[in-house]
């Protein structure tokens, strides 16, 4: 499946429970999805770190859908590599600082 099939999959799964939640509680489901992620990450699990990367994913389109937005339309902004440089890899200067 590609962005826009997985967009449209949630959708069809939570789109109902999540815009009756409202967008604040849902988009703090998303934040509570990103700390298990960042747990899960300091343990080491891979297993976990993948389920919690697809939860914080899923989540994520959610908050899209609620707002509107194609999550893949809206990642077309990387399409060209970085949007500030236009480089593949990223040359902007910070992220050389970053990585040294």
């Amino acid at each position: 499946m590609d962005l826009k099939q997985y967009q449209s999959l949630i959708k069809k799964i939570y789109f109902k429970k999540d815009s009756k939640r409202g967008l604040d509680k849902t988009f703090n489901w998303f934040i509570e999805e990103i700390g298990e992620l960042s747990r899960a990450i300091r343990k080491g699990n891979k297993e976990k770190i993948k389920e919690e990367f697809a939860d914080c994913c899923a989540w994520l389109l959610s908050v899209g859908s609620i707002l509107g937005i194609d999550a893949e339309q809206a990642m077309r902004k990387y399409a060209k590599g970085c949007p500030k440089c236009g480089s593949i890899p990223c040359e902007c200067r910070e992220n050389r600082i970053r990585d040294s």
